[in-house]
């Protein structure tokens, strides 16, 4: 199982320079940076160090990602983000775990044993509420459905249409916004019966940087999709 691990990035320097040394890159077999122009040194730092480097070519990480995984050589692909919230040394207990026949293992901050130390108010009860939903709504038993860390068989991408526009257009006009896969990604695994697990991972705070959540917006367009995949979509 060849694994990459795929990181976004956006004027992360601060972060990066921390959280990057502690990546060993025995883990994985490739390391593909995604990058929305950042203009803080960050894509220098990444040039520096010999990482794949994939630019955005319009506003939105979502179509870069999509390039980058149909190019990487990998089977399996790791989401993290090296702002601070995803611990490195994490990334050996989803492969372990993703090994056992998994098609998606999430690193969740609310399994028994983790914590985040990130969550405001607002944002504990936005990610308790989605998970609760998709759980009812789909069936499954997730702890944690909105994370961008987790490891999953490239293949889903194409296999549950997350690389299709039309899987996000009506709610990105409806909102003004461009929303990740992460939810949907969880809400079709559960449709479609695949195999996932997780793994217990704390998150925490963030270091420097802005946060760059749209927590009103990225709210009803998920909420959009999590009811209309249920009731409107087959």
């Amino acid at each position: 199982m060849k694994v990459a691990l795929l990181i976004l990035t956006l004027n992360e320097i601060e972060a990066v320079t921390q959280v990057m040394p502690r990546v060993k890159r025995e883990w994985v077999d490739e390391i593909i940076f995604v990058d929305g122009n950042s203009t803080d040194g960050t894509i220098d730092y990444i040039k520096e160090h010999n990482y794949g480097l994939l630019l955005e070519k319009k506003p939105g990480a979502r179509e870069a990602m999509v390039e980058a995984i149909n190019n990487m050589e990998s089977d399996v692909v790791i989401t993290f983000s090296p702002d601070g919230n995803c611990i490195p040394e994490v990334i050996p207990k989803l492969i372990k775990k993703m090994q056992e026949g998994y098609d998606m293992v999430i690193a969740s901050r609310y399994a028994e044993g983790a914590k985040s130390y990130d969550d405001t108010r607002i944002t504990a009860f936005g990610n308790w509420m989605f998970t609760t939903l998709i759980n009812i709504l789909y069936g499954a038993k997730y702890s944690d459905t909105m994370g961008v860390y987790r490891i999953f068989k490239k293949n889903l991408i194409k296999d549950l249409d997350l690389d299709k526009d039309i899987t996000y257009t009506t709610p990105e006009k409806l909102f003004r916004t461009k929303l990740g896969w992460d939810p949907i990604l969880s809400v079709r695994a559960a449709k479609r019966k695949l195999k996932v697990s997780y793994v217990p991972a704390d998150e925490p705070l963030r270091i420097g940087g802005k946060p760059k959540l749209q927590v009103l917006k990225w709210g009803a367009g998920y909420l959009f999709q999590v009811i209309r995949e249920r009731f409107l979509w087959r």
